[in-house]
């Protein structure tokens, strides 16, 4: 990917390649919503950047900047401090350098008309001792600088990192279903991990350049006040338009991300193994190829408009600054020529209002800068400001062990978000405590987001959801969740060791190989396991040296074996069986009595062959439970189940 000033670079995308369809959806359409008035048109479209609104931006600039601040000082006090004070050093440097020229120079053109010859050579030593002095600490502060620059820099990505991490934990699941949010998230984490310490760097240069701008200020003031003046105004021209160009650039870069996302799902697309035997063989290599030239091209055509124009806007207007500086050293080499000012005056006078130039410039610039990365910055702060919906309440009910009663849905109702139809309208059941239940019906029937609203992964929008006799609402989320086992039809393969794969089922007992090696057994993992190469310790998939990939029905035994290490009440199976043969499906079932003894169980599933084993069956069609009761009930009443039933029977005679 290519870096352009005010756009930004391609990031990467989700390794496991899911939400395809919206990453696809999104990567072709139009603007991405952002805060504050959305850009529209071309690249160069948008809000009008006007420079009345500079007190505004000021103001957004300063407050950004004290969280920023807050943010790098927590990354590393002591770097933050070394960083300040070499800037402030930094900046009264120059100008000692220039004032030591010209007493240099006027001393040995005064040696030189007087004839003094060699005896001037002591302080003549002094004042080069003294130039290269100035010269060595500039040096060695610019190097450690750099240097505390680099480091800080790492501590914050990392923070930055750790931070996005631990919010993202915290949030909702609705906000991972969002095409918006990872449009937002690929920003921050595509700009988050150098801007908070270019910006301060930035602030603590803008506090040298400040001081630079001072002193060479203080010695031109001694020759004429416009001077002064005109080497103060030249550059502000400049600086608005690169003010207006850099809002500019900040516009496109939010309504491309979509565009950068899907670049960067089709890089995922052809260079991981989730898809590269149906890339293969459906020949779709040069498809993505194709597909991926033809986006970056359109990338590449609206940041080639804005950075041409904003180079050359700025060249012309820097030339004001050069026009200044050139009528500078023209006046004062005529004061020179005049007898008015000594050759060293010369020299102190042009290098002071070339100076006050560059520091101005510096300045403006610094200022310029902290604006543009609070603008990218203010995506980091707009994510870490989002609050989750599912929240722990004040004073949470807590979690008995066993539950002395069940579970039950009280007329609930869930729609997602951009749906008119619920997901889940006026759903009332219940579930007896150690009781098995099957639910079944069409794709989109709302199997899964009963079991969504169940473990409390959303909140549902009417109705109640009871366990234990208290509103799922009553208890903290985490340790709700704790007495779940859930296996999920789009289940996790993680590219870590067998024993890690089942054991993140509960992380606390990641270590306890006992527990590990018992869960897989329940899950029928353990054969295929023990046959590995280093057994437990054996690192799944192929993304990482040694791994051994596994077969469908291998990995969803070994997800299986996750929901089986928790000494869960409630054993949540979705499809599965999807995976397994028919003889791993069959011994899976011949043992679920077995394995959900003293636990409420619900499986969702297709095979009716093995939904007929639960003690009851719900049927859902529409979001609405149109059935319920045991496979003989529901077969005497000759209603959907039975329909579904004889139809998927049909096909085995």
């Amino acid at each position: 990917m290519i870096d352009f000033p005010g756009g930004g670079r391609g990031g990467r995308g989700r390794r496991d390649g899911r939400g395809s369809a919206s990453a696809a959806r999104v990567g072709l359409s139009g603007p991405l919503d952002t805060a504050g008035p959305p850009p529209t048109g071309r690249a160069s479209d948008g809000p009008t950047w006007r420079p009345s609104a500079l007190t505004a931006n000021a103001r957004t600039t300063w407050t950004g900047f004290q969280r920023v601040l807050r943010l790098v000082w927590e990354a590393n006090p002591q770097l933050t401090v070394a960083l300040a004070l070499l800037n402030l050093l930094q900046g009264v440097l120059p100008a000692a350098r220039v004032y030591l020229a010209k007493v240099l120079i006027d001393d040995v053109v005064a040696a030189v008309s007087t004839g003094a010859g060699m005896a001037a050579l002591p302080r003549v030593a002094l004042l080069v001792a003294a130039q290269f002095g100035v010269s060595a600490v500039s040096n060695l502060g610019q190097t450690l600088a750099n240097i505390s620059q680099q480091l800080l820099q790492e501590r914050v990505a990392n923070r930055v990192q750790l931070l996005l991490m631990r919010h993202a934990n915290s949030l909702d699941l609705i906000y991972f279903e969002r095409p918006a949010f990872y449009d937002l998230i690929q920003q921050v984490q595509r700009e988050a991990g150098f801007r908070p310490t270019a910006m301060v760097q930035t602030a603590f240069g803008v506090v040298r350049q400040l001081l630079t701008f001072g002193s060479m200020l203080a010695l031109l003031v001694n020759l004429e006040w416009f001077i002064a003046v005109a080497a103060l105004l030249s550059p502000i021209p400049a600086f608005i338009s690169n003010a207006r160009y850099g809002w500019q650039g900040y516009l496109m870069s939010r309504r491309q991300s979509p565009l950068r996302r899907m670049m960067s799902y089709l890089t995922t697309v052809l260079t991981t193994d989730t898809f590269n035997k149906e890339l293969k063989l459906f020949t779709l290599g040069e498809f993505f190829v194709t597909r991926f030239q033809q986006l970056f091209e359109r990338y590449y055509d609206e940041n080639k408009r804005l950075v041409i124009r904003r180079y050359m806007a700025g060249a012309i207007w820097s030339m004001l600054t050069v026009v200044a500086s050139g009528a500078t050293f023209l006046y004062v080499a005529l004061r020179a020529l005049a007898g008015r000012v000594t050759v060293g005056d010369l020299t102190l006078y042009v290098q002071a209002a070339e100076g006050v130039s560059q520091s101005f410039v510096g300045l403006l610039g610094g200022l310029q800068s902290m604006y543009e990365h609070q603008l990218y910055l203010s995506s980091l702060f707009e994510v870490l400001d989002m609050q989750p919906n599912v929240v722990r309440p004040p004073h949470p009910v807590p979690v008995r062990r066993p539950f002395q009663q069940g579970i039950e849905f009280r007329h609930v109702t869930y729609t997602y978000e951009g749906h008119e139809r619920p997901a889940l309208e006026d759903l009332s059941f219940t579930i007896a405590t150690g009781e098995t239940v099957a639910v079944v019906g069409h794709n989109g029937a709302g199997k899964t987001t009963l079991v969504k609203v169940l473990a409390r992964l959303y909140d549902v929008h009417s109705g109640q959801i009871l366990i234990d006799g208290h509103d799922v609402r009553a208890y903290d989320p985490d340790e709700l969740r704790s007495q779940f086992g859930v296996l999920f039809q789009d289940y996790v393969t993680y590219q870590l060791s067998a024993r890690e794969n089942i054991g993140v089922g509960r992380s606390d007992a990641l270590d306890d190989l006992d527990r590990v090696t018992a869960a897989a057994a329940k899950s029928g993992a353990s054969g295929v396991i023990e046959k590995l190469p280093e057994g437990y310790e054996t690192v799944l998939g192929k993304w990482f040296d040694g791994g051994a990939q596994l077969s469908g029905g291998e990995w969803q035994k070994v997800a299986l074996g996750r929901a089986f290490m928790r000494d869960a009440q409630i054993l949540i199976l979705d499809e599965p069986s999807a995976a397994l043969d028919a003889e791993a499906e069959f011994d899976l079932f011949t043992r679920l009595k077995d394995l959900t003894s003293g636990r409420t169980a619900i499986f969702i599933s297709h095979r009716f062959s093995t939904v007929r084993r639960a003690d009851r069956i719900l049927v859902l069609e529409q979001g609405r439970l149109i059935e319920q009761g045991t496979h003989q009930e529901l077969m005497r009443l000759d209603g959907r189940y039975a329909e579904l039933f004889n139809l998927q029977a049909a096909s085995y005679r």
